[in-house]
């Protein structure tokens, strides 16, 4: 069988075993396991997903520094925006600990160690995710445990929504030692509806969550050789209704970006079944939830009469006075805690301008941007169409992150801060196949058929 991409192996002298166990629990509890559930001991870093993606990246680097595998051979466009990202969060928090930031309190710093921590979680899902997961069958592997964690994200949402009940309370039961640490929001009301979250922290973050993670649910509904072809769309089915029931601009927006961004590489037939399933789906959901057609039309079109718009806009002359006092640093990473709530950034560049500097917002930018449209190159090079739609979803989904986090503090939320790394790292996987297509290609003498994408 052909590789995939890159001669490195995860583990010398061992072949490629795919996406490792550590891994895909890490994926289902990101979305699964609400991250305002902590231990108790370590305190709000303490979550569940967090541990597990700190021990992710704690095994890469060991193994790394042992010589047990090599990274060299692992290069992409996101790998470098997230390393620019961690030097960038790196320097700022050097800067704070220096006294350097005139935000050197005890309060401050425990705030940094608390982003430099979510930072590290972060860099190693997207590293250990584009070094094992190296074939189709390996991201298929993966987005099964993602879009299980997504399914009960989305039960919860429907269960909350539908009783006014929390089944997070029976997370707490079975989750000993571990306590709420009361970051959560589970129900806000919002015109006509009451506003659910599922596990993640606010319905604002599941609006947007359940956006990126839509276009890799119907990637494996259409492709997915296992299980039955219902229960896979059933997902897809299950992510559009919570992200209806978020009543969140945000997420409108996500949906808009992810029909957008996959539709084009969706295959013919698929293409023309979507051009009558989401119009009838959306009616259809209008129809069954009252109360729906009239929140969706006030919250869109409410403009600048709305409070939480109204929140968002005041934030700019704070912001720009305090970026203009430390402009290249900020004030050190994670370290704005406001005192009135008025003053909390409803805005992560301009979060991350006021406490990384403008050396810390060109590093989120490229995070978030360059990720995303690598995976958009490679969906455009990609001769199959499953890698195609593979690399779509993880384009979208980057796309989708980086107009929310102009919407909300994005980074300070747990799902969407170690979901985001999942998809640079399929980013990278898509970028790195594509990429050994095109030099197979090359290779491939002229009226020679090229060789086909490895599943396995």
């Amino acid at each position: 069988m052909l590789s995939t991409y890159a001669s490195p192996t995860a583990v010398r002298g061992l072949e490629h075993a795919g996406p490792p166990m550590l891994l895909k629990v890490t994926a289902f509890t990101v979305v699964a396991v609400p991250p305002y559930l902590v231990l108790e001991p370590v305190g709000a870093s303490g979550s569940l997903p967090e541990l597990l993606a700190l021990t992710l990246f704690g095994l890469w680097a060991v193994s790394g520094a042992l010589a047990l595998h090599d990274p060299v051979g692992f290069r992409h466009p996101g790998r470098a925006a997230v390393l620019l990202f961690l030097i960038a969060s790196c320097v700022s928090y050097a800067h704070l600990f220096a006294g350097l930031s005139g935000a050197s309190t005890v309060t401050g710093r425990a705030a940094a160690d608390r982003w430099m921590l979510m930072v590290l979680a972060a860099a190693g899902i997207a590293f250990v995710t584009t070094e094992t997961v190296r074939t189709l069958d390996d991201a298929m592997v993966l987005v099964r445990w993602i879009l299980a964690g997504g399914a009960v994200c989305c039960v919860v949402a429907l269960i909350q929504f539908a009783t006014h009940t929390n089944p997070v309370e029976w997370f707490k039961v079975i989750m000993v030692g571990f306590v709420d640490n009361n970051s959560g929001t589970a129900f806000q009301s919002r015109a006509a509806l009451m506003r659910v979250s599922g596990t993640t922290m606010h319905p604002i973050e599941l609006g947007v969550v359940s956006a990126m993670l839509l276009p890799l649910g119907v990637w494996r509904a259409l492709y997915d050789r296992r299980g039955p072809r219902w229960l896979n769309w059933s997902i897809v089915a299950l992510l559009a209704t919570a992200n209806a029931l978020t009543v969140s601009r945000s997420g409108l927006i996500g949906l808009a970006i992810a029909l957008v961004i996959s539709v084009p590489f969706l295959p013919r037939v698929a293409r023309q079944w979507a051009t009558v399933v989401v119009p009838v789906g959306v009616a259809g959901l209008f129809i069954a939830v009252p109360g729906l057609i009239s929140t969706m039309f006030n919250t869109s079109t409410a403009g600048s009469s709305d409070s939480s718009v109204m929140y968002r806009t005041g934030d700019y002359p704070l912001a720009l006075r305090m970026v203009s006092d430390r402009p290249w640093f900020g004030s050190g990473p994670g370290t704005w805690i406001p005192v009135q709530p008025k003053d909390n950034f409803d805005n992560e560049y301009l979060l991350v301008a006021v406490t990384m500097g403008v050396i810390g917002l060109v590093a989120l930018l490229a995070y978030l941007v360059v990720p995303a449209l690598a995976a958009l190159t490679a969906a455009r090079n990609a001769q199959a169409r499953e890698l195609k739609l593979l690399a779509a979803a993880a384009a979208a989904a980057g796309l989708i992150a980086t107009v929310a986090s102009g919407t909300f503090d994005s980074m300070s939320f747990g799902v969407f801060a170690l979901l985001c790394p999942f998809f640079i790292g399929l980013s990278g996987t898509a970028w790195l196949m594509v990429k050994n297509q095109l030099e197979q290609a090359r290779e491939v003498p002229s009226g020679a058929l090229p060789a086909p994408v490895p599943r396995g």
